[in-house]
């Protein structure tokens, strides 16, 4: 228990960090493989364009954990992501055989090192991970789910 709770106060702290990185006025680069810039901070906002792993943004505004930026190589594009999409640090395309998401995930600070000691720390199922990791559903979807069971949709009102 003692050692979940240690894990649990890491994986804040690391996040808190993540969001602090970024503020306003400043040069991010995107860390997910591609990002959907929307219309406004509503998950289900209509999506203004989107950018690539490495693209450089200018941050214009913080709204919580959301981002308004603008692309710095097309000014007209602009919209707003999640903070933890974007990274102070300057993401570099490599030409090694990590995909695209290991990464992403070692410009957020998770890279095998962190991974080896999560597996030494007990008995975690990678292959449920990774079956998680690969069900997709449409945002439509998502929507009609919340819509129909009368949940919050986090629009702000």
């Amino acid at each position: 228990m003692k050692k979940l709770m240690v894990v649990f106060i890491l994986t804040l702290a690391v996040a808190g960090g993540l969001f602090a990185q970024v503020k306003k006025g400043d040069t991010a680069w995107v860390a997910s493989k591609t990002v959907d810039l929307k219309s406004s901070t509503w998950f289900f906002a209509g999506t203004n364009g989107t950018l690539q792993m490495g693209d450089r943004v200018t941050v214009l505004q913080i709204d919580g954990t959301w981002a308004q930026v603008s692309s710095v190589s097309n000014s007209s594009l602009s919209g707003w992501t999640s903070v933890s999409n974007l990274s102070a640090r300057q993401i570099v395309a490599s030409t090694s055989s990590a995909s695209a998401s290991e990464v992403a995930l070692a410009g957020k600070g998770f890279n095998q090192e962190v991974e080896n000691a999560y597996k030494a720390d007990g008995d975690l199922n990678y292959a449920d991970v990774d079956k998680t990791e690969a069900i997709t559903v449409a945002p439509a979807d998502i929507y009609n789910f919340i819509v129909e069971g009368h949940l919050n949709t986090g629009e702000k009102k």
